[in-house]
């Protein structure tokens, strides 16, 4: 390399290492929006169902939003966020400067994104020297929910969580049939519980009758005869304030939880006296957030 052209690298590196800083001073109040986001984040919260080989494409740079395994050296605009980047950085930048052409990178698209799955210096130079796109070689995975270039995780999460909300309402009638349009979760998958828990409910109550009670019968019964006085108990004892982000329909899942472990422990045990149980348990313990998930439930 040219002395020249040595100079004009190593000075690319420095602006661009420069702009992430500054970058990461504008968002200093929301730091989420600065990160590249990771793609087994997304692919955890999207659960997509299948995946298919794409091929060549040419892939507009301002949809790569996230890499597979480097989403902590480059920033949301693929700056390198640290100088162990630069050797690496400067020859992928002395091959632009040469015009030398470089193998195609490789990505994952879903939710009409990309994420590198290798590539990611070619593409942190190449957004850097203003190019708009880049040939790559695409795999698809399926999702139902499309990601914009500028959405964080928490907000990939709500949108999921509203398509997971919407479905369930519109599929079972949920609204209509109960008046209420509140069930809300702060995780996913949770939708699926509560239409299992219909469905164990619809069982026990076609063992007392002839014939086959419709869905919708079973639901309101689960609705008026389950769900909503676990739900008011919850809210009597304002369990809600002390899990901070929590739901009380958040907590009539764990309480059902708590429920079936009273019930495997004592044998014979109502769902009301194990959410009064739960309650006086820990409704009004300031360490019981901690204990709770330790001793009673997994990961969500």
């Amino acid at each position: 390399m040219n002395s020249f052209l040595k100079m004009q690298v190593a000075e690319d590196f420095s602006k661009a290492r420069i702009k992430a800083v500054f970058s990461r001073i504008q968002h200093f109040m929301h730091l989420d929006r600065d990160r590249l986001l990771s793609f087994n984040t997304v692919k955890e919260i999207l659960k997509p169902k299948n995946q298919s080989y794409k091929g060549m494409q040419v892939i507009p740079i301002s949809l790569i939003v996230g890499s597979e395994g480097r989403y902590r050296d480059f920033n949301k605009y693929f700056l390198p966020n640290s100088d162990h980047l630069r050797s690496r950085w400067e020859r992928v930048d002395e091959a632009h400067h040469r015009s030398i052409i470089l193998p195609p990178i490789q990505l994952y698209e879903i939710g009409g994104v990309y994420f590198v799955r290798d590539g990611n210096h070619r593409v942190s130079v190449a957004k850097t020297q203003g190019m708009e796109s880049i040939d790559a070689e695409v795999t698809s995975l399926s999702s139902e929910i499309r990601i914009s270039p500028d959405m964080t995780v928490d907000e990939l999460r709500d949108a999921l969580l509203q398509k997971e909300k919407e479905t369930f309402y519109e599929e079972t009638k949920f609204g209509e049939l109960t008046g209420c349009y509140d069930m809300d979760f702060s995780a996913p998958g949770r939708y699926d519980v509560i239409y299992n828990h219909i469905l164990v409910h619809k069982y026990y109550l076609n063992q007392k009758v002839t014939g086959e009670i419709p869905f919708s019968d079973a639901l309101v019964s689960w609705y008026n005869n389950v769900y909503e006085p676990i739900v008011q108990i919850i809210k009597e004892e304002r369990l809600y304030t002390h899990f901070q982000g929590r739901s009380p329909s958040d907590l009539y899942v764990w309480i059902v939880k708590y429920w079936d472990m009273l019930k495997k422990k004592h044998g014979k045990y109502s769902l009301s006296d194990a959410a009064r149980d739960f309650a006086g348990r820990y409704g009004r313990r300031k360490d019981f957030f901690a204990d709770l998930f330790k001793r009673f439930f997994k990961k969500q």
